[in-house]
């Protein structure tokens, strides 16, 4: 009993090092899709003024967030193949995020926002966010910066706040590579 529970316990301490060193493999490659989870945030829900145009009306980074989104910088910068192009959901968490991971401005685009709750607005949302993964041809990354609901549905993979999914073209979805949790 106590040797099945070490084996147990062994494996679960090894299969999250295997993600994340078949993560850091892909990201090194380069020429593939990062779908990252915003860093860390303050709150549980969106305020009730929650303006689109105003991130002092939404969820943003927490002090442990900005840090988290550098520190996701620094490391791409010392182990990842370059960034080409970052996209990000017009949210502010999202936004701040790429800016301070990647020191860029990245390009909105409002299919990383939360998905629609309207089953159409869905689809077409994952229509163009798989469109986009499907149309990457680069040498380097293309980063996305989004939200879970986003990811989850994407890839059935559940990230943590600033953690990296890394995709690749599949059929009609994703094959996931490898994950790097920050």
């Amino acid at each position: 009993m106590l040797r099945s529970f070490a084996a147990l316990l062994l494996l679960l301490l090894v299969l999250p090092a295997h993600a994340t060193d078949a993560g850091w493999a892909a990201l090194r490659e380069g020429g593939h899709v990062v779908l990252l989870r915003h860093a860390m945030i303050s709150g549980t829900t969106e305020p009730a003024t929650f303006d689109i145009e105003k991130c002092n009306t939404q969820r943003n980074l927490s002090d442990r967030g900005r840090q988290q989104a550098r520190k996701i910088g620094a490391l791409f910068g010392a182990r990842a193949a370059p960034v080409e192009r970052i996209q990000s959901s017009r949210y502010c968490r999202c936004l701040e995020t790429a800016r301070l991971a990647f020191g860029n401005q990245p390009d909105p685009f409002p299919a990383l926002d939360p998905l629609s709750d309207d089953p159409a607005d869905r689809d077409r949302q994952r229509g163009e966010i798989l469109e986009e993964i499907r149309t990457y041809s680069g040498s380097d990354l293309l980063v996305l910066v989004t939200h879970l609901e986003n990811i989850q549905d994407l890839t059935g993979v559940s990230p943590r706040e600033g953690e990296a999914v890394i995709v690749a073209p599949q059929g009609d979805g994703v094959r996931v590579l490898g994950r790097v949790v920050f």
